[in-house]
């Protein structure tokens, strides 16, 4: 018997893309919203949707390669 829980990854790879996907709109939607209607963005704004921008790449890029290949060969 395994003495782990078995773990969905095929879940995980999904729900992590989509969530990096939503940062990633969430990001380019807020910047070009915010520079069209509010254009002086205060710094820290721009800063929150840059961010947002780059964590939604990473987290779109990383959690299917994890969660969809690595983890269920080393389990």
């Amino acid at each position: 018997m395994s003495q782990t829980a078995s773990i969905d990854y095929q879940t995980y790879a999904k729900r992590g893309f989509f969530v990096g996907l939503s940062l990633l709109v969430i990001g380019v939607v807020g910047s070009v919203v915010g520079h069209t209607f509010f254009e002086p963005l205060p710094a820290w704004e721009n800063t929150l949707f840059v961010g947002a921008e780059f964590a939604g790449l990473l987290i779109g890029f990383v959690s299917p390669i994890v969660f969809g290949i690595v983890l269920p060969l080393i389990e």
